[in-house]
């Protein structure tokens, strides 16, 4: 097996020869690391949990509802949000959370691959 990398990548080439070389992007690596932790959290389950009973919420409403801070509930909505784990919608003045059905599908087929 030989390695060849930079700061921000790496190629691992197997006994089989170049035909087996991956290639392990670090940058993505990280993003999908940043991804699994937004999920990973107590909190922002629970926040996941309650945005799929009700479809829709404010960041007011759910805050009222967790018995949290305004603050608390917004950093954790931005790092679901980032993840893209929840949407938002504009409506006036108010922003509604929704979750991300499709993305969620998506991380847990990427977690059940990485499982077998």
């Amino acid at each position: 097996m030989s390695v060849t990398s930079s700061n921000y990548w790496m190629i691992v080439n197997s006994q089989a020869g170049e035909d087996a070389a991956v290639k392990v992007d670090f940058i993505n690596l990280k993003k999908a690391a940043m991804i699994l932790r937004a999920l990973n959290h107590k909190l922002r389950q629970q926040i996941v949990r309650i945005l799929d009973e009700h479809k829709k919420l404010t960041v007011t409403e759910l805050y009222i509802q967790l018995r949290l801070e305004q603050s608390v509930a917004s950093q954790h909505l931005a790092i679901l949000r980032r993840a893209g784990i929840v949407k938002t919608e504009r409506d006036g003045k108010f922003i509604h959370y929704t979750i991300n059905p499709e993305r969620i599908a998506d991380i847990m087929k990427t977690v059940h691959l990485l499982l077998v």
